[in-house]
């Protein structure tokens, strides 16, 4: 019982920071779940990717059911993504935890940066066709999704503004597309994750309602608060824990 209650309010706490500002709820929910359950670094990053397949994928319906997927978009991203993800499951596995630490909190810093911009992200005057979109979409797939497995994220932080930025994609089209093409790029991350013994299966039941919830009561909360500084606020407590997460020594210097 009380793991099913922590879990879900970590789930909770990760999807209404998440709804709030438009983030990914993995950059909350795995330091929580190492700092408060006390996992271990990689088994948060397992943990959290196979949470986030499912959420995502009702995220991805959402967005298909408005009209803003683009399904060969998603396809390009999806492919070398899935590819990827393996790889990155692997690696994050074979790093030592200290390592994997000073790697997620250079990942909350660059996502700090993303969050920031974000309003400011403006495509081309002359959206991408052919093969230079084509080949857009290939590279940020192969790299987020790597990126996803290796940190336990769906990867629509970075995913998205390549989109907008190199392509033109409109941000909402951009995110709905980035959130399909994460489903099965995620699953195959999360599913490496699961053979390594990185998912500690407890807490799922818990995360996964927990962070639908908590989604949509951040979302209904944000359109009546100012986002610059919802923003800013976030990105502080992120680029806090990002200082600290690079500061992890290896065992022999750790006090």
């Amino acid at each position: 019982m009380k793991n099913a209650i922590t879990s879900l309010l970590i789930g909770l706490a990760a999807g209404f920071f998440g709804g709030l500002v438009g983030l990914g709820g993995g950059v909350v929910m795995i330091p929580l779940m190492v700092g408060v359950v006390g996992l271990r670094q990689i088994q948060a990053h397992g943990t959290s990717l196979l949470a986030l397949v499912f959420t995502g994928l009702g995220g991805a319906v959402t967005y298909a059911s408005r009209g803003q997927v683009d399904l060969a978009a998603a396809a390009y991203l999806a492919v070398p993504a899935m590819v990827t993800a393996r790889f990155g499951a692997r690696y994050a596995h074979a790093l030592p935890e200290w390592k994997l630490k000073r790697a997620f909190g250079g990942f909350l810093l660059v996502v700090t940066v993303l969050l920031l911009a974000k309003p400011w992200l403006v495509g081309p005057a002359d959206p991408a066709t052919g093969f230079p979109k084509a080949a857009v979409l290939l590279g940020a797939g192969g790299l987020t999704g790597f990126l996803s497995g290796m940190m336990g994220v769906g990867g629509g932080s970075l995913m998205v503004p390549a989109m907008v930025l190199l392509t033109g994609f409109p941000q909402a089209l951009a995110q709905g597309s980035s959130l399909l093409a994460m489903v099965p790029a995620g699953a195959v991350g999360a599913h490496q994750h699961w053979q390594l013994g990185n998912v500690v299966r407890r807490l799922l039941p818990g995360l996964v309602p927990g962070i639908v919830a908590g989604a949509w009561l951040g979302s209904s909360l944000a359109v009546r608060l100012t986002e610059g500084w919802l923003r800013v606020a976030f990105a502080a407590v992120v680029v806090y824990t990002g200082v600290r997460y690079l500061g992890a020594k290896p065992p022999a210097q750790a006090t």
